[in-house]
Parts: structure tokens; sequence; C-alpha cells
């Protein structure tokens, strides 16, 4: 399960005040393969969950329309601060947990007890969408655009 961060950093000419300079290199030297000039978007790693299965129940029925297809998903930033209240709540009172976020079976979904790794879950869950939501742009608008994820 993975919340990735798509940030658009293509070399171009229009008014030159946005352009980028990408440089691609490994344990300091340039990579020859990638071609700088062709680099369209940086992609960020800003979430990875493992069995989480309530959240990724969340996703489905909040963002992919209930369509558990292991596509990738355009996350608005409401969507996010939905999640992180949802969240929030859960933890202030975990009586919540089977209301709220409620665990899913599956194959491969984990466990699905209202544990300790439950709020675990919960509690990163916070810490990411925090440090995510507090990256955003003058205009209030998140930097990047979210995709979500997942792969059995």
């Amino acid at each position: 399960m993975y919340l990735e961060k798509r940030n658009y950093v293509k070399h171009w000419e229009h008014n030159g005040d946005d352009n980028f300079e990408v440089t691609v290199s490994q344990h300091g030297e340039p990579v020859s393969h990638i071609k700088p000039k062709r680099v369209s978007y940086v992609i960020e790693e800003v979430g990875y969950w493992r069995k989480a299965n309530h959240i990724h129940r969340w996703f489905v029925h909040n963002v992919q329309g209930g369509e558990d297809d292991c596509k990738e998903y355009w996350v608005s930033m409401d969507n996010l601060k939905s999640l992180l209240e949802v969240c929030k709540s859960v933890k202030e009172d975990p009586t919540k947990s089977e209301v709220l976020l409620p665990t899913q079976s599956g194959f491969f979904f984990g466990n699905t007890d209202y544990n300790e790794d439950y709020m675990d879950v919960i509690e990163y869950t916070i810490e990411m969408l925090e440090e995510v939501l507090s990256e955003v742009d003058e205009r209030g608008s998140l930097k990047g655009s979210i995709y979500y994820s997942s792969s059995w």
C-alpha cells in the first residue's frame, strides 16, 4: 500500500521563472542512462503500509469509488484531511474504531483485531499525513499530486 507524491519537474522554457534543473546521480556520479532533460516527474514515496486493511478499506470506499482493483488513484487534499481527522478521532477514542475505521478481512489483508498493531498504524498514518499536508505552496495547495495504490 503506497501513497506517492508526484512532483512535476519538466525542464521547459515559458517565462523562465519556474524552470527546474534536474540532475541524476548515484554515489555522487552522474547516471548516464537517465537524460535529465527527459525527466518529467520526481515521485516520492510519502507513505507505505503493510497489511493495514483498515486504511486500505478507507481508500477503497472514499477514493476508489468502492473498486478494490489495485490501480492507482489520485487523492485530493480534502481526502487526506478527512483520513487524518478519522485517524485522530480513533486515536482519541479507540472505541470508535469499528465505526469510523473498520477492519476488513481478505487475502493478504492481515489481522482484523483492534489491537496495538491497529493503533500503531493509526499513529503512523497521522504523523505521515500531517507531514504531507504541511507541504503546501503560497496559495495553500499541496505541492505535487498525491496518488494511492495497492498491490496484493
